[in-house]
Protein backbone atom coordinates (compact mmCIF):
# COMPACT_ATOMS: atom_id res chain seq x y z
CA UNK A 1 0.00 0.00 0.00
CA UNK A 2 3.07 2.33 0.85
CA UNK A 3 4.41 2.16 -2.68
CA UNK A 4 1.06 2.62 -4.53
CA UNK A 5 0.85 5.19 -1.86
CA UNK A 6 3.92 7.09 -2.87
CA UNK A 7 3.38 6.36 -6.55
CA UNK A 8 -0.18 8.27 -6.56
CA UNK A 9 1.38 11.19 -4.87
CA UNK A 10 4.35 11.27 -6.95
CA UNK A 11 1.95 11.90 -9.61
CA UNK A 12 0.60 14.35 -8.13
CA UNK A 13 3.30 16.47 -7.60
CA UNK A 14 4.52 16.04 -11.09
CA UNK A 15 1.02 16.34 -13.19
CA UNK A 16 -1.59 19.23 -13.40
CA UNK A 17 -5.29 18.70 -14.51
CA UNK A 18 -5.18 14.76 -13.18
CA UNK A 19 -2.22 14.18 -16.02
CA UNK A 20 -1.95 14.93 -19.37
CA UNK A 21 -4.32 12.33 -21.23
CA UNK A 22 -6.47 12.70 -18.43
CA UNK A 23 -6.60 16.72 -19.67
CA UNK A 24 -7.40 15.87 -22.86
CA UNK A 25 -10.90 14.15 -22.48
CA UNK A 26 -11.56 17.29 -19.34
CA UNK A 27 -10.64 19.41 -22.15
CA UNK A 28 -13.33 17.72 -24.57
CA UNK A 29 -15.66 17.94 -21.77
CA UNK A 30 -15.60 21.19 -21.18
CA UNK A 31 -15.60 22.80 -24.67
CA UNK A 32 -18.80 20.44 -24.78
CA UNK A 33 -20.05 22.14 -22.21
CA UNK A 34 -19.37 25.35 -23.54
CA UNK A 35 -21.22 24.62 -26.60
CA UNK A 36 -18.19 23.64 -28.90
CA UNK A 37 -17.38 20.29 -30.33
CA UNK A 38 -14.61 18.14 -28.36
CA UNK A 39 -13.61 16.09 -31.60
CA UNK A 40 -11.67 19.92 -32.50
CA UNK A 41 -8.88 18.33 -30.72
CA UNK A 42 -7.41 15.90 -33.01
CA UNK A 43 -5.68 14.28 -30.01
CA UNK A 44 -9.35 13.26 -28.20
CA UNK A 45 -9.65 9.79 -29.28
CA UNK A 46 -13.01 8.65 -27.60
CA UNK A 47 -16.49 8.01 -28.40
CA UNK A 48 -19.02 10.64 -27.49
CA UNK A 49 -19.96 8.69 -24.36
CA UNK A 50 -16.80 9.63 -22.84
CA UNK A 51 -17.38 13.02 -23.47
CA UNK A 52 -21.12 12.44 -21.18
CA UNK A 53 -18.74 10.13 -18.74
CA UNK A 54 -16.08 13.52 -18.20
CA UNK A 55 -18.20 16.02 -17.52
CA UNK A 56 -18.38 15.25 -13.66
CA UNK A 57 -14.35 16.00 -14.16
CA UNK A 58 -14.82 18.92 -16.32
CA UNK A 59 -16.79 20.75 -13.44
CA UNK A 60 -13.80 20.20 -10.80
CA UNK A 61 -11.18 22.69 -10.38
CA UNK A 62 -7.42 21.74 -11.47
CA UNK A 63 -6.26 21.13 -7.85
CA UNK A 64 -8.74 18.45 -7.52
CA UNK A 65 -8.40 16.25 -10.33
CA UNK A 66 -4.65 17.03 -9.69
CA UNK A 67 -5.00 14.77 -6.50
CA UNK A 68 -8.09 12.34 -7.51
CA UNK A 69 -7.24 11.01 -10.95
CA UNK A 70 -3.72 9.77 -10.02
CA UNK A 71 -5.26 7.94 -6.64
CA UNK A 72 -8.61 6.87 -9.28
CA UNK A 73 -5.68 5.47 -11.57
CA UNK A 74 -4.18 3.69 -9.22
CA UNK A 75 -6.78 2.20 -7.64
CA UNK A 76 -7.91 0.41 -10.59
CA UNK A 77 -4.85 -0.64 -11.30
CA UNK A 78 -4.70 -2.42 -8.30
CA UNK A 79 -8.30 -3.50 -9.19
CA UNK A 80 -7.82 -4.84 -12.51
CA UNK A 81 -5.16 -7.41 -10.24
CA UNK A 82 -7.26 -8.43 -8.03
CA UNK A 83 -9.64 -9.69 -10.35
CA UNK A 84 -6.52 -10.81 -12.53
CA UNK A 85 -6.09 -12.93 -8.99
CA UNK A 86 -9.41 -13.95 -8.80
CA UNK A 87 -9.90 -15.50 -12.24
CA UNK A 88 -6.59 -17.78 -11.55
CA UNK A 89 -8.13 -18.35 -8.15
CA UNK A 90 -4.86 -17.23 -6.42
CA UNK A 91 -5.90 -16.21 -2.28
CA UNK A 92 -5.62 -11.71 -2.41
CA UNK A 93 -3.30 -12.13 0.60
CA UNK A 94 -0.53 -14.53 -0.81
CA UNK A 95 2.19 -13.29 -1.70
CA UNK A 96 2.16 -13.79 -5.39
CA UNK A 97 -0.62 -10.97 -4.83
CA UNK A 98 1.43 -8.42 -2.87
CA UNK A 99 4.73 -8.96 -4.07
CA UNK A 100 3.44 -9.52 -8.32
CA UNK A 101 1.41 -5.71 -7.58
CA UNK A 102 4.25 -4.20 -6.07
CA UNK A 103 6.29 -5.62 -8.87
CA UNK A 104 3.60 -3.71 -11.15
CA UNK A 105 4.35 -0.51 -9.60
CA UNK A 106 7.99 -0.40 -8.85
CA UNK A 107 9.45 -2.65 -11.65
CA UNK A 108 7.53 -1.93 -15.08
CA UNK A 109 7.31 1.60 -16.27
CA UNK A 110 4.00 1.96 -17.75
CA UNK A 111 2.64 1.60 -14.63
CA UNK A 112 4.13 4.67 -13.36
CA UNK A 113 3.23 6.60 -16.86
CA UNK A 114 -0.24 5.56 -16.50
CA UNK A 115 -1.12 6.66 -13.53
CA UNK A 116 0.95 10.13 -14.42
CA UNK A 117 -0.93 10.61 -17.78
CA UNK A 118 -4.52 9.53 -16.02
CA UNK A 119 -5.12 7.64 -19.46
CA UNK A 120 -8.30 6.30 -19.52
CA UNK A 121 -6.81 3.18 -20.89
CA UNK A 122 -7.04 1.99 -17.46
CA UNK A 123 -10.44 1.60 -17.80
CA UNK A 124 -9.83 -1.07 -20.15
CA UNK A 125 -6.70 -2.91 -17.86
CA UNK A 126 -9.42 -3.45 -14.71
CA UNK A 127 -12.78 -4.15 -17.23
CA UNK A 128 -11.15 -6.85 -19.38
CA UNK A 129 -9.82 -9.40 -16.27
CA UNK A 130 -13.35 -8.38 -14.57
CA UNK A 131 -14.84 -9.21 -17.61
CA UNK A 132 -12.90 -12.62 -17.75
CA UNK A 133 -13.87 -13.22 -14.17
CA UNK A 134 -17.65 -13.06 -14.75
CA UNK A 135 -17.07 -15.59 -17.75
CA UNK A 136 -15.10 -17.99 -15.25
CA UNK A 137 -18.25 -18.18 -13.24
CA UNK A 138 -20.81 -19.04 -16.54
CA UNK A 139 -22.11 -14.87 -16.62
CA UNK A 140 -21.00 -14.25 -20.56
CA UNK A 141 -23.90 -11.65 -20.84
CA UNK A 142 -22.45 -9.54 -17.93
CA UNK A 143 -18.98 -10.13 -19.31
CA UNK A 144 -19.97 -9.02 -22.33
CA UNK A 145 -21.97 -5.77 -20.84
CA UNK A 146 -18.70 -4.79 -19.17
CA UNK A 147 -16.33 -4.68 -22.24
CA UNK A 148 -19.52 -3.01 -23.74
CA UNK A 149 -18.83 -0.18 -20.81
CA UNK A 150 -15.39 -0.43 -21.47
CA UNK A 151 -15.64 0.48 -24.82
CA UNK A 152 -17.76 3.36 -24.28
CA UNK A 153 -15.37 4.40 -22.54
CA UNK A 154 -12.06 4.25 -24.84
CA UNK A 155 -12.11 1.36 -27.82
CA UNK A 156 -9.75 -0.72 -26.45
CA UNK A 157 -11.24 -3.86 -25.80
CA UNK A 158 -12.84 -3.97 -29.56
CA UNK A 159 -10.97 -7.06 -29.83
CA UNK A 160 -12.36 -9.10 -26.90
CA UNK A 161 -15.63 -9.09 -28.80
CA UNK A 162 -13.72 -12.19 -30.57
CA UNK A 163 -13.24 -14.32 -27.55
CA UNK A 164 -17.22 -14.13 -27.37
CA UNK A 165 -17.51 -15.53 -30.92
CA UNK A 166 -14.94 -18.13 -30.12
CA UNK A 167 -16.71 -19.10 -27.48
CA UNK A 168 -20.28 -18.94 -29.10
CA UNK A 169 -21.70 -16.23 -26.57
CA UNK A 170 -24.35 -14.28 -28.78
CA UNK A 171 -25.97 -12.33 -26.00
CA UNK A 172 -21.93 -11.54 -24.73
CA UNK A 173 -21.64 -10.36 -28.70
CA UNK A 174 -24.72 -8.24 -27.93
CA UNK A 175 -23.78 -6.75 -24.97
CA UNK A 176 -20.66 -5.95 -26.23
CA UNK A 177 -21.64 -3.93 -29.51
CA UNK A 178 -24.44 -2.23 -27.88
CA UNK A 179 -23.79 -0.98 -24.53
CA UNK A 180 -21.31 1.28 -26.35
CA UNK A 181 -23.53 1.83 -29.52
CA UNK A 182 -26.76 3.08 -27.50
CA UNK A 183 -24.64 5.19 -25.26
CA UNK A 184 -22.56 6.90 -27.95
CA UNK A 185 -25.27 7.00 -30.09
CA UNK A 186 -27.33 8.82 -27.17
CA UNK A 187 -24.46 11.04 -26.42
CA UNK A 188 -23.73 11.91 -30.15
CA UNK A 189 -27.50 13.68 -30.38
CA UNK A 190 -25.80 16.16 -28.07
CA UNK A 191 -23.19 17.16 -29.61
CA UNK A 192 -22.81 20.06 -32.29
CA UNK A 193 -21.00 17.55 -34.41
CA UNK A 194 -22.97 13.70 -34.02
CA UNK A 195 -20.44 12.27 -36.61
CA UNK A 196 -17.22 13.84 -35.42
CA UNK A 197 -16.29 10.47 -34.51
CA UNK A 198 -16.17 8.87 -37.93
CA UNK A 199 -15.28 12.11 -40.09
CA UNK A 200 -12.32 13.21 -37.80
CA UNK A 201 -10.78 10.54 -35.08
CA UNK A 202 -10.92 7.75 -37.57
CA UNK A 203 -9.13 9.21 -40.40
CA UNK A 204 -6.58 10.28 -37.65
CA UNK A 205 -6.38 6.59 -35.84
CA UNK A 206 -5.81 5.20 -39.93
CA UNK A 207 -3.39 7.40 -41.02
CA UNK A 208 -1.76 8.53 -37.61
CA UNK A 209 -0.19 11.39 -39.02
CA UNK A 210 1.08 13.02 -35.85
CA UNK A 211 4.76 13.41 -36.25
CA UNK A 212 4.88 14.07 -32.46
CA UNK A 213 2.63 10.85 -31.26
CA UNK A 214 4.02 8.82 -33.85
CA UNK A 215 7.59 9.16 -31.69
CA UNK A 216 5.55 7.40 -29.13
CA UNK A 217 3.56 4.70 -30.45
CA UNK A 218 4.94 1.03 -30.11
CA UNK A 219 3.19 -0.44 -32.85
CA UNK A 220 5.65 -2.11 -35.57
CA UNK A 221 4.40 -0.25 -38.26
CA UNK A 222 5.48 2.90 -36.54
CA UNK A 223 8.32 2.01 -35.22
CA UNK A 224 10.23 0.34 -38.45
CA UNK A 225 9.52 3.24 -40.78
CA UNK A 226 11.87 5.21 -37.81
CA UNK A 227 14.83 2.09 -38.40
CA UNK A 228 13.56 2.84 -42.82
CA UNK A 229 11.57 0.23 -43.15
CA UNK A 230 9.20 1.66 -46.05
CA UNK A 231 5.63 2.31 -44.14
CA UNK A 232 3.73 0.06 -46.95
CA UNK A 233 6.36 -2.84 -45.54
CA UNK A 234 5.96 -2.01 -42.10
CA UNK A 235 2.21 -1.67 -42.08
CA UNK A 236 2.18 -5.40 -44.24
CA UNK A 237 4.50 -6.54 -41.59
CA UNK A 238 2.21 -5.36 -38.50
CA UNK A 239 -0.96 -6.53 -39.91
CA UNK A 240 0.44 -10.22 -40.76
CA UNK A 241 1.51 -10.39 -37.26
CA UNK A 242 -1.50 -9.39 -35.83
CA UNK A 243 -3.49 -11.88 -37.49
CA UNK A 244 -1.29 -14.56 -36.94
CA UNK A 245 -1.61 -13.55 -33.47
CA UNK A 246 -5.37 -13.82 -33.57
CA UNK A 247 -5.27 -17.23 -35.22
CA UNK A 248 -2.99 -18.45 -32.53
CA UNK A 249 -5.49 -16.95 -29.94
CA UNK A 250 -8.35 -18.95 -31.74
CA UNK A 251 -6.11 -22.34 -31.67
CA UNK A 252 -5.68 -21.24 -27.63
CA UNK A 253 -9.52 -21.39 -27.17
CA UNK A 254 -10.13 -24.63 -29.45
CA UNK A 255 -7.24 -26.17 -27.20
CA UNK A 256 -10.13 -26.41 -24.71
CA UNK A 257 -8.24 -27.18 -21.62
CA UNK A 258 -9.87 -27.02 -18.36
CA UNK A 259 -8.39 -24.01 -15.73
CA UNK A 260 -8.46 -20.13 -16.23
CA UNK A 261 -5.46 -20.19 -18.53
CA UNK A 262 -8.08 -20.64 -21.39
CA UNK A 263 -9.55 -17.44 -20.91
CA UNK A 264 -6.63 -15.30 -20.01
CA UNK A 265 -4.42 -16.68 -22.78
CA UNK A 266 -6.69 -16.19 -25.07
CA UNK A 267 -7.76 -12.75 -24.36
CA UNK A 268 -4.33 -11.51 -23.93
CA UNK A 269 -3.22 -13.10 -27.13
CA UNK A 270 -6.38 -10.97 -29.01
CA UNK A 271 -5.16 -8.00 -27.05
CA UNK A 272 -1.84 -7.85 -28.14
CA UNK A 273 -2.16 -9.03 -31.71
CA UNK A 274 -4.44 -5.61 -31.72
CA UNK A 275 -1.28 -3.54 -30.50
CA UNK A 276 0.97 -4.84 -33.33
CA UNK A 277 -1.74 -3.40 -36.23
CA UNK A 278 -3.42 -0.49 -33.83
CA UNK A 279 -2.23 3.02 -34.13
CA UNK A 280 -1.58 4.57 -31.90
CA UNK A 281 -0.42 1.76 -29.27
CA UNK A 282 1.23 2.78 -26.10
CA UNK A 283 3.24 1.22 -23.83
CA UNK A 284 0.73 1.74 -21.10
CA UNK A 285 -1.64 -0.77 -23.36
CA UNK A 286 0.67 -3.32 -22.04
CA UNK A 287 -0.77 -3.19 -18.51
CA UNK A 288 -4.07 -4.69 -20.36
CA UNK A 289 -2.56 -7.82 -21.04
CA UNK A 290 -0.20 -8.05 -18.11
CA UNK A 291 -1.60 -8.89 -15.26
CA UNK A 292 -3.49 -11.53 -17.05
CA UNK A 293 -0.40 -13.28 -18.10
CA UNK A 294 1.63 -12.63 -14.42
CA UNK A 295 -1.44 -14.08 -12.25
CA UNK A 296 -1.28 -17.37 -14.14
CA UNK A 297 2.17 -17.80 -12.70
CA UNK A 298 1.53 -20.72 -10.39
CA UNK A 299 -0.25 -23.06 -13.16
CA UNK A 300 2.44 -25.24 -15.10
CA UNK A 301 2.41 -24.33 -18.85
CA UNK A 302 1.82 -20.69 -18.51
CA UNK A 303 2.99 -17.62 -20.57
CA UNK A 304 4.65 -16.47 -17.61
CA UNK A 305 6.82 -19.67 -16.38
CA UNK A 306 8.58 -19.28 -19.77
CA UNK A 307 12.40 -17.30 -20.20
CA UNK A 308 10.92 -15.05 -22.69
CA UNK A 309 8.07 -13.37 -21.25
CA UNK A 310 10.78 -12.07 -18.57
CA UNK A 311 12.97 -11.45 -21.16
CA UNK A 312 9.97 -9.47 -22.94
CA UNK A 313 9.67 -7.29 -19.70
CA UNK A 314 13.50 -6.36 -18.82
CA UNK A 315 13.35 -3.01 -21.44
CA UNK A 316 11.00 -1.55 -19.07
CA UNK A 317 12.45 -1.92 -15.89
CA UNK A 318 12.58 1.77 -14.46
CA UNK A 319 15.95 3.24 -14.27
CA UNK A 320 17.67 0.86 -16.52
CA UNK A 321 19.83 3.21 -19.13
CA UNK A 322 19.96 1.31 -23.08
CA UNK A 323 22.85 2.52 -25.10
CA UNK A 324 21.43 4.69 -28.05
CA UNK A 325 18.01 4.61 -26.36
CA UNK A 326 18.51 7.32 -23.38
CA UNK A 327 16.00 10.02 -25.18
CA UNK A 328 12.99 9.58 -24.49
CA UNK A 329 11.48 10.24 -27.85
CA UNK A 330 13.45 6.84 -28.89
CA UNK A 331 11.78 4.40 -25.62
CA UNK A 332 9.02 3.62 -28.30
CA UNK A 333 11.84 1.55 -29.34
CA UNK A 334 12.04 -0.81 -26.01
CA UNK A 335 8.38 -0.72 -26.07
CA UNK A 336 8.17 -1.83 -29.90
CA UNK A 337 10.17 -5.17 -28.23
CA UNK A 338 8.63 -5.77 -25.29
CA UNK A 339 4.96 -5.71 -27.09
CA UNK A 340 6.42 -8.14 -30.14
CA UNK A 341 8.51 -10.69 -28.09
CA UNK A 342 5.40 -10.61 -25.40
CA UNK A 343 2.73 -11.32 -28.64
CA UNK A 344 4.91 -14.09 -30.03
CA UNK A 345 5.63 -15.35 -26.40
CA UNK A 346 2.04 -15.54 -26.06
CA UNK A 347 0.80 -17.06 -29.40
CA UNK A 348 3.89 -19.49 -29.86
CA UNK A 349 2.69 -21.37 -26.62
CA UNK A 350 -1.02 -20.69 -27.49
CA UNK A 351 -1.55 -23.93 -29.96
CA UNK A 352 0.54 -26.36 -28.01
CA UNK A 353 0.43 -25.29 -24.81
CA UNK A 354 2.66 -27.22 -22.29
CA UNK A 355 4.87 -27.11 -19.09
CA UNK A 356 8.56 -25.59 -19.81
CA UNK A 357 11.40 -28.38 -19.18
CA UNK A 358 12.43 -28.14 -15.68
CA UNK A 359 8.68 -27.09 -14.37
CA UNK A 360 8.45 -29.12 -11.35
CA UNK A 361 5.26 -27.85 -9.97
CA UNK A 362 2.78 -30.61 -8.72
CA UNK A 363 0.64 -32.32 -11.24
CA UNK A 364 -2.29 -29.79 -10.72
CA UNK A 365 -0.33 -27.34 -12.37
CA UNK A 366 0.00 -24.99 -9.03
CA UNK A 367 2.43 -24.05 -7.01
CA UNK A 368 3.11 -22.71 -3.82
CA UNK A 369 1.37 -18.74 -4.02
CA UNK A 370 2.15 -18.56 -0.25
CA UNK A 371 -1.50 -18.93 1.41
CA UNK A 372 -2.15 -22.51 2.72
CA UNK A 373 -5.42 -22.13 4.12
CA UNK A 374 -6.77 -24.52 1.71
CA UNK A 375 -3.98 -26.99 2.48
CA UNK A 376 -5.59 -30.66 3.04
CA UNK A 377 -8.83 -29.56 1.72
CA UNK A 378 -10.75 -31.34 -1.28
CA UNK A 379 -11.28 -29.25 -4.65
CA UNK A 380 -14.55 -26.89 -4.51
CA UNK A 381 -16.06 -27.97 -7.91
CA UNK A 382 -17.88 -24.45 -7.36
CA UNK A 383 -14.66 -22.83 -8.26
CA UNK A 384 -13.96 -24.62 -11.61
CA UNK A 385 -14.35 -21.70 -14.44
CA UNK A 386 -17.56 -22.41 -16.63
CA UNK A 387 -16.68 -22.42 -19.83
CA UNK A 388 -17.16 -24.88 -22.67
Amino acid sequence: MAVLAACAVHAGRVTSDGGMDNAIVVRAARTWLAGGSPYDDPHFLYLPSAVLAAAPQALLPGAVLRVLVPCAVTVLLALAWGCALRLHRVPLRSRLAVLGLTGLAVGFAPFGHLVRLGNWTVTAAVALPLALLLASRGRWTAAGAVIGVAVALKPLLAPVVLLFLFAGRWRAVAATVLVPALASGTAALAMPDPAGFFTRTLPFLFHGDDGFVRLYEASPAAVLPRLGVPGVIAQGLATAGAGAGTLCAYLRWRRADPGPLRLAETGAGLMLSAFLVSRPSYDHYLLVALPLLLAGLPYAGSVARGAWFWVALVPQVPGLTWPWLESERRRAFKDAFTLCVLAATVARRAPAGGADPGDHSDSGGRVDSGDHSDAGRPPDPARAPAVP
